[in-house]
């Protein structure tokens, strides 16, 4: 990675006390690499801006307002030179002196995460039930375990980022997306164990209204890359319902519903034929892609 262009991308918002510092120990780290700093500034309403226009060697974007944290890397990567991206946040919570942990699998791997599996991992108690469902559902897509799918401090092949360019979300679903996208079209994602730090200053996260999100995300994700996945728990869900009633009109209104279930049955069949098509034209799609 000497000789290869790094562009670290750092979206801010409302960061003023923890951007500098941020900023200055990822120069640290990188001294005598290739690489360069893009801060986007998501129209924060507090100093960030003019915190960051102080700051030398850096490229800095100012969105005019806010237009979220997924929007804010799309603008840097489609700034970036580098062959590879980073990505971190500004707000103190990831440990950039770790950067070189990443860099040393990029020859081995297409991305690199840091993991917020660590010693010393601070993340809110109100986020931890929605953050197991996300894990669950995107394990299942994945057919893998994920340490960590929506970790924001990662590293990976621009070219990966552009293949996908066109799914990721305005919000805070990027990292998600790109995760999914990745372990389901072949390609290769190391984890590394990360701590995970107290931010400085508020958070921006809504934990309904994101967890929300995220789940609509996941299961869009499955629709676009494994339908046959989807279709078929909904089959399956249609077969159990079949069976529901079958029990429920022999023992409860002692007369078979015998209609009812052949209509239930037939749609659950009906719905899986349409998965195995729906899967047919997900992997020719993905092939011209």
């Amino acid at each position: 990675m000497s000789t290869t262009k790094i562009s670290i991308v750092i979206p801010v918002y409302n960061e003023q006390r923890a951007v500098r510092e941020t900023i200055e120990t990822v120069k640290k780290v990188m001294k005598g690499k290739s690489y360069e700093i893009i801060a986007v500034n998501d129209g924060s309403r507090d100093s960030s801006g003019q915190v960051l226009d102080t700051i030398k060697g850096i490229t800095v974007i100012h969105n005019p307002y806010n237009l979220g944290y997924g929007a804010s890397l799309k603008k840097g990567i489609l700034a970036s030179k580098g062959e590879w991206i980073l990505i971190t946040d500004a707000d103190g919570t990831y440990p950039v002196k770790d950067i070189p942990k990443l860099l040393q699998f990029t020859d081995r791997y297409d991305m690199v995460v840091g993991a917020r599996t660590g010693r010393h991992v601070k993340i809110p108690f109100i986020r931890k039930p929605a953050k197991m469902i996300i894990n669950t559902l995107a394990n299942l897509l994945a057919g893998r375990r994920i340490p960590d799918v929506n970790s924001g401090f990662r590293v990976f092949k621009k070219d990966l980022a552009m293949r996908f360019f066109h799914l990721f979300p305005q919000r805070f679903s990027f990292t998600i997306t790109i995760t999914l996208a990745a372990l389901t079209n072949e390609y290769t994602v190391k984890y590394i164990p990360i701590n995970y730090y107290s931010r400085v200053g508020s958070s921006s996260i809504h934990p309904i209204k994101d967890f929300i999100g995220f789940t609509t995300l996941i299961i869009r994700m499955m629709s676009l890359f494994k339908p046959m996945l989807v279709y078929s728990l909904l089959s399956v869900a249609l077969v159990l319902f079949a069976i529901a009633i079958f029990i429920y009109s022999s023992l409860v209104l002692e007369r078979l519903l015998d209609v009812t279930i052949v209509i239930v049955l037939l749609s659950a069949m009906q719905t899986f034929i349409f998965g195995m098509l729906a899967e047919i034209v997900a992997k020719e799609r993905n092939k011209r892609t």
